[in-house]
């Protein structure tokens, strides 16, 4: 067997090992109220669940309010014309239609029912959709073939009051029409002038056009073709949507038609465009060829035919892939929050206009880390945004409520902007805590220095922050690896311009720079010659020099290396009487809200009074969140049952805090299930200082605070912000080698907060 069938084979079986375990299919449905007394389930089913029946009896409206309809959608297919499949039947499209169920919640959190059904007439099909509508908050149609499908979506249309959408038709003609929208403005073009050929007159092709109509292209500049060839004014025997596309025309080829074309639409079959084909059409043309798996034309072939084709296709090994998963899964979740009636035109070109707005934008971090490699900066190569990037759901939502709200067909008011950041929350798990932090720091500009300027999530993490703070970034590295890092990445950053730029092998300030270093470690051994080096190779010393002398505010490291070694050179050159690391803290996101955790890297065996220390600096940084403390000192002593270091630690500490007035909730020493629940934690110590569950975990050991926090990051899920470097003033932060870009990005709006804005 050759290399090649073994790779097939081998991905063969890998796609049916991923559809097999570890349990069959992609999905399950989970409960998400508690079902674990009889209280429960007297509220889940009998007699409680009557209340809730009785109140939708009254207003049907309310089983918004009390079921899942709100955030339900049925996906619906029988099978007749699964992509790149055909009519396999309503059952072997079951793992198609639960794939794009999961699509549905991975990307806008829209829960679905995947239901295939066996029934081949559209009319029969079309009522057994509608006889659905009480479930679910709106229809998504799927995989059903030409011109059924036409018949199936208006009679629902017709007949029920929630969204009904053939993705097939309407999802690739959007995510098409967003594609030409930005290819046109590249090449110069309108599309109320263009020439348009359509290659393709099944359910896509015909929707794709009427897209592009709605938008301004004009019906009598635009050819469809069959399998016949030309549809013109006297062929006969069309269907009625064929027949709308019919013109008056002597062209019956696709050779003659593309004479001087300026756009092929191609959603028919592999390798029906040529080369030759393509250099007879118009200067810089654009070509759709979105047949899948293999286009009409491959690419390649395309941009040898003509070097300046403006080029997309279905494949996502390819730029430019018009992918449905770019319009429906937000079309939707925009549709359902504002309780429309139904997706109108004016949603849809709402849609096509956000996407392709968005890739006008500069590209936001997540996205290049998602697809690196590659050039993701608007041009011909990035006609429209890639699947994972995380703006679209707050970009595209948004922009479809408010088309819902303009035209009408809304039921629910929405507050757009509240609404926008309710969404970005959803994509930014940290968005909603890190809110207050953010806009802190937009009331002034601070200069942050990132030690690890030439690491790629530096890059991007500098990026965001000229799009979403109004800090300045200093970087340290060599300008040739920087700018080669940012042609790599696609990152639009200009240096010295975007960016301060420190080259630590030639920057001229070298000398002012390690003549200071000198100054403050001539008392500890360091002699000139050892300034000199450590300041031509060390960037972190670099950086905390640059903060002591004034030419930053603020300084990040830890990107690369462990954080002891960067903490010495933070200690080194930025503490003095006043700062001092006291202790690090970190934030971790989890479902049930926030929880804060030090000490985690400073103090490995802390004395009474550097606890102490800790519990008040985490008390005062956690407010810099918008959260009230309620701190924990926990220990393998509960309440002094256990005479052990960490319990002593603890009391001596407690005894410390409790010499001054405190302006929050603190309670020791304890466990750690003690901290977070309080009717235990009444049982074993009736009538204590803190009330309710503990939102700070401050622990007598650094092995304690790690593995707390290791342990809620891997195995509950949750999302770290940090570690925050308590007790320097703001003036450094140390964070680990696994911090993603959200990470730096949110490292540098706490380094770019003013400290009297928290302290």
């Amino acid at each position: 067997m050759s290399s090649n069938n073994t790779k097939v084979a081998a991905d063969r079986q890998a796609a049916l090992d991923y559809h097999e375990y570890p349990k069959p299919g992609k999905l399950e449905i989970r409960a998400t109220k508690p079902m674990a007394t009889g209280r429960d389930l007297s509220r889940a089913y009998s007699p409680g669940v009557a209340e809730a029946c009785l109140e939708i009896a009254k207003d049907p409206d309310d089983a918004r309010r009390y079921t899942a309809k709100g955030n339900l959608v049925a996906v619906i297919s029988n099978g007749t014309a699964v992509l790149g499949l055909g009519n396999i039947g309503a059952q072997a499209s079951k793992p198609v239609m639960e794939g794009k169920a999961v699509l549905f919640k991975k990307f806008a959190g829209i829960d679905c029912f995947d239901i295939e059904v066996d029934e081949n007439d559209p009319e029969r099909l079309a009522d057994l959709v509608c006889r659905l509508a009480p479930t679910f908050g709106a229809v998504n149609l799927e995989d059903i073939k030409a011109p059924d499908c036409f018949i199936v979506e208006r009679i629902c249309r017709e007949r029920m009051s929630i969204p009904v959408f053939h993705d097939d038709q309407h999802g690739t003609a959007i995510v098409a029409a967003a594609a030409a929208v930005n290819a046109l403005r590249i090449a110069g073009k309108r599309l109320e002038d263009i020439r348009i050929v359509a290659l393709g007159a099944g359910a896509a092709g015909i929707a794709c056009l009427k897209m592009l109509m709605a938008m301004g292209a004009r019906a009598e500049n635009i050819l469809m073709l069959d399998s016949k060839g030309v549809i013109h004014a006297e062929r006969t025997g069309l269907s009625p949507e064929k027949a709308e596309f019919a013109r008056e025309t002597k062209l019956r080829t696709i050779d003659e038609a593309l004479e001087g074309a300026d756009l092929f639409l191609g959603v028919s079959g592999p390798g029906l465009l040529t080369g030759e084909m393509v250099a007879r059409m118009a200067e810089g043309p654009i070509i759709f060829a979105l047949a899948n798996p293999t286009p009409e034309i491959m690419p390649e072939e395309a941009r040898a035919a003509s070097p300046k084709a403006l080029i997309a296709t279905g494949r996502s090994d390819y730029p430019n892939q018009v992918n449905n998963v770019l319009c429906f899964p937000f079309i939707f979740r925009g549709a359902l929050d504002v309780g429309a009636t139904e997706i109108n035109e004016a949603m849809k070109i709402a849609c096509v206009e956000a996407i392709a707005e968005l890739a006008r934008a500069t590209t936001s971090a997540e996205v290049g880390v998602a697809y690196q490699g590659e050039r993701l900066t608007f041009g011909p190569d990035y006609l429209i945004p890639k699947p994972f990037d995380p703006r679209l759901l707050p970009t595209v939502a948004t922009a479809v409520a408010k088309a819902a709200i303009d035209s009408g067909v809304a039921t629910r008011e929405l507050d757009l902007d509240a609404y926008r950041q309710r969404l970005q929350t959803q994509v930014y798990r940290s968005a909603l805590i890190m809110r207050p932090v953010f806009e802190a720091a937009r009331q002034v500009q601070r200069r942050i220095v990132f030690a690890e300027g030439e690491e790629p999530r530096v890059l991007r993490a500098a990026q965001a922050m000229l799009e979403e703070t109004t800090d300045r970034p200093i970087l340290i590295g060599r300008p040739e690896v920087i700018e080669m890092r940012l042609e790599r990445e696609g990152i639009t950053l200009r240096p010295n311009q975007d960016f301060e730029l420190v080259n630590p092998e030639s920057d001229t300030r070298f000398r002012d720079y390690w003549g200071s270093y000198f100054e403050i470690m001539r008392r500890k051994g360091v002699t000139p010659d050892q300034a000199k080096s450590i300041l031509r190779t060390n960037t972190t010393a670099i950086a905390a020099v640059m903060v002591h002398r004034g030419e930053a505010d603020s300084m990040i490291c830890g990107t690369v290396g462990p954080y002891v070694w960067h903490l010495r050179h933070v200690r080194e050159v930025l503490s003095t009487d006043e700062l001092h690391p006291v202790g690090a803290l970190s934030l971790i996101i989890l479902d049930k809200g926030p929880l804060f955790v030090a000490d985690t890297h400073i103090n490995i065996e802390p004395t009474g009074q550097q606890l102490a220390e800790t519990v008040i600096a985490a008390a005062r940084h956690v407010r810099r969140f918008g959260v009230d403390p309620k701190v924990a000192v926990c220990s393998g002593s509960q309440f002094g049952n256990l005479d052990s270091r960490s319990g002593r630690v603890s009391q001596e500490a407690l005894a410390i805090l409790d010499g001054a007035a405190r302006d929050f909730e603190y309670e020791g020493e304890m466990h750690t299930d003690a901290a977070l629940d309080p009717e235990l934690r009444e049982r074993l110590f009736p009538g204590g200082r803190l009330t309710g569950r503990a939102n700070v975990l401050v622990y007598t050991n650094t092995d304690a605070a790690g593995a707390a926090r290791n342990l809620l990051k891997s195995v509950a899920d949750g999302l770290e912000v940090g570690p925050i470097l308590m007790g320097m003033g703001n003036r450094a932060h140390i964070v680990t080698p696994g911090v993603t870009v959200r990470g730096l990005l949110n490292m540098a709006a706490l380094a770019g907060t003013p400290v009297a804005s928290y302290g």
